[in-house]
């Protein structure tokens, strides 16, 4: 399963990008339940301090995946505003 997660993190967000989604639909763009479930699990591993050297890869791989989207997702909402800034 632990590879198989990351992996399809990954792919749930390439997958979703090559869909040419506009800007309103990144920022809509939530992961899937069972990816988000395994995200939580991680991180209560992490917070309890239980969790394996593979699993805080794992957990890396998501943290920086997230990132990028939050990223993505602000530069959207600016875009966004920009545009109804200019047909003001």
């Amino acid at each position: 399963m632990l590879n198989a997660t990351t992996r399809t993190v990954f792919d749930v967000i390439t997958d979703f990008l090559a869909t040419e989604p506009s800007p309103q639909e990144i920022i809509d763009f939530y992961m899937p339940d069972d990816l988000q479930a395994r995200l939580d699990e991680l991180l209560d591993k992490n917070g309890e301090g239980e969790i394996t050297f593979s699993e805080r890869e794992e957990l890396e791989r998501f943290l920086n995946a997230n990132q990028m989207f939050s990223l993505l997702k602000t530069k959207m909402k600016l875009k966004l505003k920009r545009a109804a800034d200019e047909s003001e």
